[in-house]
Formats: structure tokens, C-alpha cells, sequence
């Protein structure tokens, strides 16, 4: 088993339970939900662990300057706070990392990947009255500040360095090869960001054929949350069979394909195609 190492059934159970009470809530916290995906990942995160880095959340904040002013004065005052005083900002090998997408772990190690360094900057502005949130630009996620006719954008993994239109056009074209487009420039739900985030994990362990159990608690956090894509049920079966529980994907398999058969009824078929032949490995 490879660090860090998850945490026994009975307490994934609980966490469950509580990251799906949280993400059904009337305002999900989005540093509980993702300091409870950190907590599924790594068993060394305790209540006691989840606390203190709430806590340092809202000491970072009470570090602030107070600055009354626009946007920027928002911006420049987090860059210096985060980027420049206590260092937070990411490399290229963060992106190698598990715990580049475990918030406990950005707050120890203060690197970690675009989505994570951003959620630091959102929960640390907010605490301090910042007008924040996140932005989730096409392959690189950052912040934003203020209303949209005076938006001031920030990416924390350089750092935490104010945007300029040409940047973040830059940063579009870089990642998609089309233009900037003024939706793209939205605030993203924490939701939404949280259900990044997972997709991010299980783009790490799909990456990684022998973590296949990241990639299942991934998929399984994510079948938890409010609204999901249906096909992670589909991914979550094919992993269950991976991993030999091949009862518990057949299953699934079938379950899945009673939902699919409304809309296609030969993928349908095939999945259920797909459970025959998982049963079958039982023999």
C-alpha cells in the first residue's frame, strides 16, 4: 500500500456520511467538503487534523491588511499575503502528486495545483470580506475578485499574480485553442469546484494503473455529491471488477444499463454483456 494511506472502513464510512450531508446542504462549505476528500485519502488526517486547517484558514486571513479599495487592492493584498510572505505556489511537479489536490496537504506544503492554491485564496479572502471566488478557466483554474464589469483575476499558482486580459487569453488558448469567451469568467459553485477537484484525483490514478483504489474513493465521493455525470457509475463498476469484486460490478453493471436503455439500447446490451462476463470470472 502506497502513502498516504486511507483510513479504515468504519471511518470512511463517517466521512462519507458527512461529505454527503455537507454537499446537500443549503451553502456546502467548500473547505469541509474538501478537507473531507483530504480525509478520505489520508487516515492521518484526523477531526483534530480537519479543525486545524480551518483554523489556519482563518489565521491567514486574520493576517490580512486591512485595505479598503476595488478589486485589485483585494488581489495584490492576497499575492502578497500568500504568494510573496508564506510562499504558496506551484511547480510542474506538483502535478505528480497526490497531495497536490488534498487542501490539508497545500496548507502544510504550500504548493499544490492551480484548483487547490485557488481554494486557499477563496477561503482565506472570504473569511477577510473579500468579494471572491473561483474561476474554472479550460485547464487552468483561478480566482477572481469583484463584479464582472470590474473582475480582477488572480492565478495562485504563479503565485498569486494579478491577470491581465491578455494573460488569461493566453491561458485559454494555451489550454483549448479557442478564445477567450465571457462565460468562461463565471463564478464556479464550490460544487462544482469540489467535483474538479475529484476528477482531478481520478485523472492522477487512471495515470497510475496500480491506484485503482484512489481512483474508486474518488468516483464513489463524487457518486455522493448533488448532481455528477450518470457514466461515473459505469466507471465505478469497471473499477470494482479491476479491483475483483466482480459480484459488486456486475451489479452495477446491470443497474447501469437499465438507465442507459432508454436513451440507447445497444449500449445497453453490451454492458450488460460486460456483467455476464464479470459474474463469469467468479468460476
Amino acid at each position: 500500500m502506497q502513502p498516504p494511506f486511507p483510513p479504515p472502513p468504519e471511518r470512511s464510512a463517517e466521512l462519507r456520511l458527512r461529505f454527503a450531508e455537507e454537499a446537500r446542504s443549503e451553502r456546502p462549505d467548500l473547505a469541509t467538503l474538501c478537507l473531507l476528500v483530504g480525509a478520505e485519502a489520508d487516515g492521518a488526517l484526523d477531526d483534530v487534523g480537519i479543525d486545524a486547517a480551518q483554523v489556519e484558514l482563518d489565521e491567514l486571513a486574520g493576517r490580512l491588511p486591512f485595505r479598503p479599495g476595488g478589486p485589485r487592492a483585494w488581489a495584490e493584498a492576497l499575492r502578497e499575503l500568500l504568494g510573496e510572505r508564506y510562499g504558496f505556489h506551484g511547480t510542474p511537479g506538483d502535478y505528480q502528486r497526490l497531495e497536490s489536490s488534498l487542501l490539508h496537504a497545500v496548507l502544510r506544503r504550500r504548493r499544490g495545483l492551480p484548483i487547490l492554491l485557488s481554494v486557499v485564496w477563496v477561503e482565506v479572502a472570504r473569511r477577510a470580506g473579500a468579494p471572491v471566488y473561483g474561476v474554472a478557466l479550460p485547464g487552468h483554474f483561478v480566482v477572481g475578485f469583484g463584479e464582472p464589469e470590474e473582475q480582477v483575476l488572480a492565478d495562485p499558482f504563479e503565485g498569486g499574480r494579478v491577470l491581465t486580459g491578455h494573460d488569461a487569453e493566453l491561458l485559454v488558448v494555451g489550454a483549448t485553442g479557442a478564445p477567450l469567451d465571457s462565460s468562461m469568467l463565471v463564478p464556479a459553485a464550490p460544487l462544482d469546484v469540489v467535483l474538479r477537484v475529484l476528477n482531478n484525483i481520478r485523472a492522477w490514478a487512471a495515470a497510475r494503473a496500480e491506484r485503482t483504489d484512489v481512483a474508486l474513493w474518488a468516483v464513489e465521493l463524487s457518486l455522493l455529491l448533488p448532481a455528477h455525470p450518470a457514466r461515473l457509475r459505469y466507471e465505478r463498476a469497471q473499477l470494482l471488477v479491476r479491483r475483483g469484486d466482480f459480484l459488486e460490478g456486475a451489479r452495477e453493471l446491470d443497474a447501469y444499463a437499465e438507465v442507459v436503455g432508454a436513451v440507447d439500447k445497444g449500449a445497453a446490451e453490451r454492458m450488460r454483456g460486460e456483467a455476464s462476463a464479470a459474474r463469469a470470472m467468479l468460476n
